[in-house]
């Protein structure tokens, strides 16, 4: 046999390993109601939102040509990025493609060898290859353990020390003592990074997220959003100062060296932007409905931990997981199950989200019909 054979042979190997111990994966187009999508205030269908996007690519091009650095570069970027910077409440901001590309060119653009990362274990995977790239000494404390981040903090160190934290955790829909880490971080000279994916849109006056809500701007170096989420649209952004904002366009590897995004998807994240503004009730219904949706599962015997719109309903195994899926499913529900490594091991889960346009009768239906199926596999 030849390489290739063989090779070929060690990939259908593997891909039987995972089929066998229910980590199969594959993509499956929505079906149902939604209650999967990071879709928090339903601006993705919003009518201002695609309006806006259609009259810039009727209007623009398609696509932005090359980097930023190239061709890439358009003016609705430089309204984008203003309208970003107020939002987050920050002297500048930076557009990327994507929350995973905004990470993995942001720490390694800060972090060098003599420098210490120190990381929440429940951090996102983007989060983690970011440090990873960084190639600075990384120190993973226990998830939102306050102590094990002090130790950290007073260990030796030649260079700076970074804290790198989500403020809404997107497995486990709890929040990051935000106040408590600030306060550890300034006490010790160590410098915070926020990354705000599932609190934009949904925290603080302007809606920018934890950060603002809680008072810390001042306190942070930088924090990341995401278009992509509640803000119905795509992209992401690191806010800070300028000095930063400029850091990155110099070292930012992710930045540098892909293609810049549609130069539509700033003309719809602007008009997401006036949603949040002028439509704080949708946020408002989020944490209502998702404070609704967890009382029902407690009301049929179901932990519904967090504190967030994610509600993770615990299944433990892999096959566990899959089968309350596809009953879920059968009763015209899209959710999904997340199995190992993107949760550990045992803690297999569907991760639901609530989402503004849901109905509470929904959300009630659906907290009932976990307790059958969970109450079946009981029995």
């Amino acid at each position: 046999m030849s390489a290739l054979d063989d090779h070929r042979a060690e990939l259908e190997a593997t891909l039987r390993a995972l089929s066998a111990s229910s980590l199969w994966r594959s993509p499956k187009a929505p079906s149902g109601l939604d209650l999967v999508s990071n879709d928090y205030l339903g601006l993705a269908e919003h009518p201002a939102v695609r309006d806006a996007m259609r009259k810039a690519l009727v209007e623009g091009p398609a696509g932005s040509g090359g980097s930023r650095l190239l061709r890439g570069h358009h003016e609705a970027f430089d309204r984008l990025e203003a309208r970003l910077a107020g939002f987050s409440g920050t002297e500048a901001a930076l557009f990327f493609g994507s929350g995973y590309l905004a990470n993995v060119g942001l720490v390694p653009a800060l972090a060098g060898p003599d420098d210490l990362v120190i990381s929440d274990e429940a951090n996102h995977a983007s989060l983690i290859d970011g440090i990873r790239l960084a190639r600075a000494r990384r120190v993973v404390v226990p998830h939102r353990d306050l102590g094990a981040l002090e130790r950290a903090l007073e260990g030796p160190r030649s260079g700076w020390a970074f804290v790198v934290t989500e403020s809404v955790f997107s497995m486990d829909g709890d929040l990051a003592p935000l106040a408590e880490i600030t306060a550890l971080a300034a006490r010790h000279r160590g410098l915070v990074i926020v990354d705000e994916a599932h609190a934009t849109g949904l925290y603080g006056d302007r809606g920018s997220g934890r950060v603002e809500a809680l008072g810390l701007r001042d306190q942070v170096l930088a924090t990341v959003h995401t278009g992509g989420k509640a803000l119905g649209c795509a992209g992401a952004w690191v806010a800070g100062s300028a000095a930063l904002r400029d850091l990155l366009v110099n070292r930012a590897r992710s930045f540098i060296y892909s293609t810049a995004p549609p130069p539509a998807w700033a003309d719809g994240l602007v008009a997401a932007l006036d949603l949040v503004r002028e439509e704080p009730q949708r946020r408002h219904e989020v944490h209502r409905k998702a404070t609704l949706l967890r009382a029902e599962l407690r009301a049929q015997g179901v932990a519904a931990p967090g504190e967030a719109a994610i509600v993770p309903v615990i299944a433990g195994s892999n096959e566990g997981a899959l089968r309350l899926q596809d009953g879920l499913q059968a009763e015209g529900f899209d959710v999904r199950a997340v199995r190992p490594p993107t949760v550990p091991a045992g803690t297999a889960r569907l991760r639901v989200t609530v989402r503004c346009p849901t109905p509470d009768e929904e959300l009630r239906r659906f907290a009932r019909e976990v307790g059958r199926l969970l109450g079946q596999r009981a029995a």
